[in-house]
């Protein structure tokens, strides 16, 4: 059999973003609405999600689930990528951080929807071959660093929005620190056995306001 090219991609994953909408409906008890966003999932139909996994499970790319990227770590469910993103709400003019980098997918969407995205990173060779692929897709707009992702980046504080894609048992101060007013976290919270994923807002004068959704399976944020 020979090889997929371009264009089936291009129709999987139109399939894939059909499905994402499929979960979504059926979902829409928990989630309190039936549709995600129509940028976000214009970005899920443009970003080729079989580049951001290995070669030998790129079959599997644009299929609703969660697939293995190295080190016991596992690329997001597209559903998931969507609806994280949907929940956070990125904007053309606004600063984002990812915490979690991993070979840069979730990262390529929030570039296709946000002004600037600043990702940290643990494992040293996601980092580096994330790096790679964005640069290779022209999406300039990313910036990404190699450490402990509970401290997010001072450096570049205050954003608009984090998104944090693996799980903190508790909520580090240093992305509410860094987050300005009117703006917001996504992220899942809890323990190995149970998670939650987490809308935090902060108001404009600071106050905060949590939000439970749905429970969620992420890796543990690690630290160092």
């Amino acid at each position: 059999m020979k090889p997929m090219n371009e264009g089936h991609l291009a129709i999987l994953r139109r399939h894939m973003v059909e499905m994402i909408a499929i979960h979504a409906d059926l979902s829409s008890e928990e989630l309190g609405k039936s549709k995600l966003d129509e940028r976000v999932m214009a970005a899920l139909e443009r970003v080729p999600r079989h580049l951001f996994v290995p070669a030998s499970i790129a079959p599997y790319a644009y299929q609703d689930m969660p697939l293995p990227i190295g080190f016991g770590k596992t690329i997001s469910q597209p559903f998931m990528v969507a609806l994280m993103t949907d929940l956070l709400d990125p904007q053309p003019d606004e600063k984002v951080l990812e915490i979690g980098t991993g070979l840069g997918y979730q990262t390529a969407i929030l570039a296709e929807l946000a002004e600037q995205v600043w990702s940290v990173e643990i494992v040293e060779e996601f980092a580096r071959h994330a790096e790679v692929l964005l640069n290779s897709l022209g999406l300039t707009n990313v910036r990404l660093r190699i450490g402990d992702g509970s401290r997010g980046w001072p450096e570049h504080a205050p954003f608009a929005k984090i998104l944090v894609t693996v799980a903190a048992e508790r909520t580090p101060t240093a992305f509410l620190e860094q987050l300005e007013p009117g703006g917001r976290v996504v992220l899942p919270v809890g323990t190995e056995e149970v998670q939650w994923l987490t809308v935090i807002d902060k108001d404009a004068v600071g106050r905060l306001k949590t939000r439970r959704l749905i429970p969620v399976r992420f890796s543990q944020l690690e630290t160092v």
